[in-house]
């Protein structure tokens, strides 16, 4: 019998999970970051970034990062955590890893684009 795959509901639960569980740390300074999962990027950001597919980005973070907030910027800004369920779960049939680790994965990455990391940072902490 075969099973469903993890709906957009599913996903969002699985990230809030180990955003409060994994990374504790760095809730307080998370503020009002939104997390939302789609199926995929719009059509804008996939000709921004320059994308050949959609599957090609698992996730995303748009906002202004804590390095370049300033006190005199406009409080409008909405910072937001974007996680594609379609290219995640493609991820996954691949590779075989654990649903909830490539979850935390990229809402880990996202969130170091938030703290103002580069991808290059990110991949130096996680390679030790």
């Amino acid at each position: 019998m075969a099973s469903l795959p993890p709906s957009l509901d599913d996903l969002e639960l699985i990230a809030r999970e180990q955003l409060s569980s994994v990374l504790q740390p760095f809730r307080p300074h998370l503020g009002g970051v939104v997390i939302r999962v789609d199926d995929f990027c719009d059509e804008a950001t996939e000709r921004e970034m320059g994308l050949e597919s959609p599957f090609d980005l698992l996730g995303l973070y748009r906002g202004i990062s804590l390095d370049r907030k300033s006190v005199s910027d406009p409080g409008g800004s909405l910072d937001m955590i974007f996680l594609y369920r379609r290219p995640i779960l493609d991820y996954w049939c691949e590779t075989g890893e654990d649903l909830t680790r490539i979850v935390r994965h990229v809402l880990v990455h996202e969130i170091g684009h938030h703290f103002g990391l580069s991808d290059d940072d990110m991949h130096r902490i996680e390679n030790g």
